[in-house]
């Protein structure tokens, strides 16, 4: 691209509109190449492609303080950036495709044109696993899991919509985070790790409804370390993230 854009022309494309573009300039999220003699904003390329990963932040629930602080760290990867995007909506659009699936499915089925499994009904939800899930903990770790599982449960359920998706944007800052530093190779011991396994370990307890004690968290990296699912999820959001959570967790865990 040669030619640079107003911020209208900008806001037109892009679909964002002028307004927020100036209080993206205004917090230093996203600056004009240059402001003419006339005050009007610029926008090159190099700014062009720095919005769009705004919008790609955002749009997996991430705050503008916590997609500025990523942006601008030293060697952040465009195109690692642009992967892991990729792979974030490929995973969602499968899910998304199954959820189709279902629903047709289940038409078919009220129409009396196909006959249909009842399990079937649920398939791509979420919560799909979660039976599964609780067995595995319960085997693994005894009858005593039971009552924490209850207690998960409870918790979750008193907390409104809009906390349980702030938790959820939580987490995904304190993962990116964590994969960013592992991209650095800050070691899995280092002690500038230790803000955001404090964050991840205040969320852990939100989630469980009681404090997380520190050899609970250290036993949990244990439990990410075991299961299956976990690690396949860790491993999408970057290669090797797993053992280095894990690690950190536990040196974490034993430092404090």
């Amino acid at each position: 691209m040669s030619k640079e854009l107003t911020v209208k022309q900008l806001a037109t494309i892009s679909g964002v509109t002028v307004r927020t573009l100036h209080h993206y300039d205004e917090i230093g999220l996203l600056k004009p190449a240059n402001v003419g003699e006339n005050r009007y904003r610029y926008y090159g390329e190099a700014e062009l492609l720095r919005l769009q990963q705004i919008l790609f932040y955002r749009e997996f629930g991430m705050q503008l303080g916590a997609i500025a602080a990523l942006l601008d760290r030293p060697g952040f990867d465009h195109v690692r950036a642009l992967s892991e995007h990729r792979a974030k909506l490929a995973a969602k659009a499968e899910r998304y495709r199954q959820l189709i699936r279902t629903i047709d499915r289940t038409i078919d089925r009220l129409n009396g044109e196909q006959l249909m499994n009842a399990n079937d009904l649920y398939k791509g939800f979420p919560l799909e696993r979660q039976v599964d899930y609780e067995k595995w903990l319960v085997e693994r770790h005894g009858d005593a899991m039971k009552d924490h599982i209850a207690d998960s449960k409870r918790a979750l359920a008193s907390l409104s919509g809009d906390r349980q998706r702030q938790l959820m944007t939580e987490l995904a800052d304190i993962e990116c985070a964590l994969a960013e530093k592992l991209r650095e190779r800050v070691s899995a011991e280092a002690g500038e790790l230790a803000p955001f396994l404090e964050r991840h370990r205040a969320w852990v307890g939100e989630m469980w409804g009681r404090p997380c004690s520190l050899q609970a968290y250290a036993g949990l990296a244990d439990l990410y370390l075991s299961h299956p699912d976990f690690r396949a999820r860790y491993e999408r959001l970057e290669p090797g993230l797993t053992g280095y959570l894990t690690s950190a967790m536990k040196a974490y865990a034993a430092r404090v």
